[in-house]
């Protein structure tokens, strides 16, 4: 497990590299992001004395070593509208999204891994729903279900806020009402792909020879769900962590149609503005997230089985 982990560290740390290394050349790449900054009407002075404040009269290599040097020591830079740190910006940001994410996340774990389980066992009506409830799933746009929410549950019945985010520690009812929406929308697309991927799982394990054996010894039917779904566990954590991902990239939608103040609609008025600072700690952020999710399956996958601990 030490190898596996060592691994995975190391190639995380080579990802994030090339990641950050790419969008950093890509940024360079934007029209003079200093007449965002001073406006049209800034003279040639002005913008010569902007961009040497901002280092942008220096080789993109020296600029970007010179970055990851801070980011690497923690400090993500300020942002060169508001004059505010990175990393303040994005920490005010990020536990709005990761609410987000993780809820929706554990919903569509916990209700698709349910069904894709009911429907690999008892097969018939419920296994040919599943399969016709996920593929409505994959075809149906999350933007699009966020809006019938909002005019079903938020402007007729007014059961729940159309926009806005309330933060838990002020009101913990009001956090949740003003989630119910967001995390619905983001977890739908995800719940069939998570229902689809759990019930070939078990049903694959359900065909295997061993547990016809344990079936024919009486072994209990809990202890033997229990064995089977400890060995369709891997596909079903692969798939919920790609969903995972997939979702981060949804809430940035969502956030949009709800008026949710989180990463998504940072990233959308910091690029909009060339606000390259925060557009990088956002990039950085988000990249940090997908490796930590994807070394915690890692690690979970090679306890559940051995043999991927050896891939």
């Amino acid at each position: 497990m030490l190898r596996l982990l060592s691994r995975r560290l190391i190639a995380a740390g080579v990802l994030l590299v090339v990641i950050t290394a790419v969008t950093f050349l890509l940024t360079s790449l934007v029209p003079d992001p200093t007449l965002h900054v001073l406006g049209a009407t800034a003279s040639h002075e002005q913008i010569a004395l902007k961009r040497h404040e901002l280092g942008l009269d220096r080789p993109v290599t020296a600029r970007y070593l010179s970055w990851l040097g801070g980011a690497i020591g923690g400090d993500l830079g300020v942002s060169w509208f508001t004059g505010l740190s990175v990393d303040a910006t994005i920490a005010a940001r990020l536990p709005i999204t990761l609410s987000l994410a993780l809820i929706a996340t554990a919903v569509s774990a916990a209700v698709g891994v349910g069904f894709g389980t009911a429907a690999a066992i008892r097969r018939g009506w419920l296994d040919r729903a599943l399969q016709a409830v996920s593929a409505l799933g994959f075809a149906v746009p999350g933007m699009w279900i966020a809006l019938l929410l909002v005019i079903a549950f938020a402007i007729h019945l007014r059961w729940f806020p159309a926009t806005g985010y309330v933060p838990l520690a002020e009101d913990p009812g009001g956090w949740a009402r003003s989630l119910v929406l967001p995390v619905t929308a983001i977890a739908a697309g995800s719940v069939a792909a998570v229902a689809a991927q759990t019930r070939n799982a078990v049903a694959g394990v359900l065909g295997q020879d061993y547990v016809r054996t344990l079936r024919s010894r009486g072994l209990p039917r809990h202890t033997l769900l229990r064995h089977v779904l400890r060995n369709a566990a891997p596909a079903a954590l692969t798939v919920v962590s790609l969903q995972f991902i997939g979702m981060l990239g949804g809430a940035l939608v969502v956030e949009q149609i709800f008026a949710i103040q989180g990463l998504g609609t940072l990233a959308t008025s910091s690029s909009s503005r060339s606000d390259i600072p925060v557009v990088l700690g956002v990039v950085v952020v988000g990249v940090l997230i997908v490796l930590a999710v994807n070394l915690a399956v890692d690690l979970l996958v090679g306890w559940l089985d051995p043999k991927a601990r050896r891939r």
